[in-house]
C-alpha cells in the first residue's frame, strides 16, 4: 500500500517501494488533499452575527485525527478555556460540516479535580444537551476557575436536511487525553470521541 506525504506544495503518493507515483493529473490527487485538508488545524478569522447572541469575532483553532475506529478532537486557544471553546467546536464539526445557528442559549455547569477530566466532563456534558435536547451547538462561552467550568452554549435542534448529521457521537473518552500550555503559549485541549 503507498505511503502518503503531505507538505506545503501538495500532496506525494510513494509506493512501498520508494518510487514516487506522480499525482499530476488533473483531480487525482483532490479527494486526498480534501481529506488531508479536513484533518489539518483550521485557523480562519471569522465574524458572525449570531442570532441571539453578540457580534463575536474568533480565531476558529482545532481539528480532528484518526483513532482506530473512533475520532479524536483537538481545540488550541490563548487559554485553557479557549481551547475547551474550540474543542467542542471540533466535536460539533464531527456530527456536521453544516453552520449552527445560535438560536437559543443553553447554561452548563461541571467541575472536576483536573483539567483532563474537565475537559471529558465539559464534552461529555455537551453531549448530553445534544441528545436530550436533540440540538447541535455551534458557539461557546467558556470560564474555568479552580476545577469549576460554567459555559453558555448557543445552538438549535438539528434539521436534518441542512445539517446532514455524520454520526452519533457515544462519549468523550478519557484516550489521548490532554490538557497542556505549549511552548508557543498556546493552550492544547485533546481528547478521543466514541462515535
Amino acid at each position: 500500500m503507498p505511503r502518503i506525504k503531505a507538505g506545503l506544495t501538495g500532496i506525494n503518493a510513494v509506493s512501498t517501494s520508494g518510487v514516487a507515483i506522480d499525482s499530476g493529473a488533473p483531480g487525482a490527487a483532490a479527494p486526498l488533499q480534501r481529506r488531508i485538508r479536513r484533518r489539518r488545524v483550521r485557523q480562519r478569522r471569522c465574524a458572525r452575527q449570531y442570532v441571539g447572541g453578540p457580534t463575536k469575532s474568533v480565531i476558529e483553532r482545532w481539528s480532528h485525527f484518526a483513532h482506530d475506529a473512533d475520532i479524536g478532537i483537538c481545540g488550541v486557544g490563548e487559554s485553557q478555556a479557549g481551547a475547551f471553546e474550540q474543542a467542542a467546536i471540533a466535536m460539533t464539526r464531527v456530527v456536521t460540516a453544516g453552520e449552527v445557528h445560535a438560536a437559543q442559549v443553553v447554561d452548563i455547569r461541571c467541575e472536576a479535580p483536573d483539567p483532563e477530566l474537565l475537559l471529558a466532563e465539559w464534552l461529555n456534558a455537551l453531549i448530553y444537551e445534544m441528545a436530550v435536547r436533540g440540538w447541535l451547538f455551534g458557539r461557546f462561552d467558556v470560564t474555568i476557575d479552580a476545577g469549576r467550568l460554567h459555559a453558555r452554549a448557543w445552538g438549535e435542534p438539528v434539521d436534518r436536511a441542512r445539517h446532514a448529521p455524520a454520526v452519533e457521537i457515544k462519549g468523550a473518552t478519557y484516550t489521548g487525553l490532554s490538557v497542556r500550555q505549549e511552548s508557543d503559549g498556546l493552550w492544547y485541549a485533546r481528547c478521543v470521541l466514541d462515535v
